[in-house]
């Protein structure tokens, strides 16, 4: 693990300059220094979304579990799901594939560990990930980045691993099946962008950038498959434009 993990930065002007090139989008170590500015900055209701994780926690999380946050980045969710804890036991396993996010992860998540809480920071692919005694199991912003052709063995894959009763929670962009609704939720979306400081040309670079990275789905592809995989109860729960999170239900 690297021992100097990258500083976290107040203000994400990754794309203020012009570049001639855009690579794609890496969850790098520039990424990393700015990415809780980036998120809440980027995507709608994320604030909210994440203050009622402890409640989702405090609901379904049982005593002896373990809890995943698979795609941790910053370890943010596992650390709001902590907070809603109140059974001893419990296990957390905060899994991402970047070295840099996991190096911030492990800094921040050693931070503000609860006592009676066994947080586990790993690197691996979470495609290969063996779930096993799960209550919960969040994925925020996550199977977006995932290839197509491997959404629904992971899914599968999460669905094997959860007690009977346990949760998953999926959130991700979406898109409209309508294509006038995904102009206007797309326009709002940049509208948030702006309102937030991000100017015309960082929206276009970042979006540049992403394209063809961040694949999202309807919500229609993403119900169908989380009940393809087994589950008896699947809602949308959270909504802010075009960012969903579902509650799947074993």
């Amino acid at each position: 693990m690297n021992k100097n993990p990258p500083e976290i930065q107040d203000q994400d002007n990754l794309y203020s300059q012009p570049r001639e090139t855009i690579a794609g989008f890496v969850f790098d170590d520039a990424v990393v220094k700015v990415f809780e500015d980036m998120i809440g900055r980027s995507v709608p209701g994320y604030t909210t979304l994440l203050s009622m994780f402890p409640v989702l926690a405090r609901t379904f999380v049982t005593s002896g579990s373990v809890c995943y946050d698979l795609g941790c980045s910053l370890g943010a969710a596992t650390l709001a799901m902590q907070q809603g804890i109140g059974e001893e036991n419990v296990k957390f396993m905060a899994i991402d594939n970047s070295q840099a996010m996991i190096d911030a992860c492990q800094t921040l998540t050693s931070q503000h560990k609860k006592l009676n809480v066994n947080v586990c920071v790993e690197l691996a692919d979470i495609n290969n990930v063996n779930i096993s005694n799960a209550s919960l199991v969040m994925m925020n912003f996550t199977l977006q980045f995932i290839a197509k052709k491997l959404r629904q063995d992971l899914i599968g894959n999460i669905y094997q691993g959860l007690n009977a009763g346990g949760v998953m929670v999926l959130s991700e962009k979406i898109k409209m099946e309508n294509a006038s609704d995904q102009k206007r939720l797309t326009t709002l979306h940049h509208a948030f962008k702006k309102a937030n400081g991000y100017s015309a040309l960082e929206i276009s670079q970042k979006r540049s950038a992403l394209e063809n990275v961040l694949i999202a789905e309807t919500i229609e592809q993403h119900m169908t498959r989380l009940k393809q995989a087994g589950f008896s109860e699947v809602l949308v729960w959270f909504q802010c434009f075009n960012f969903v999170s579902f509650l799947a239900i074993k």
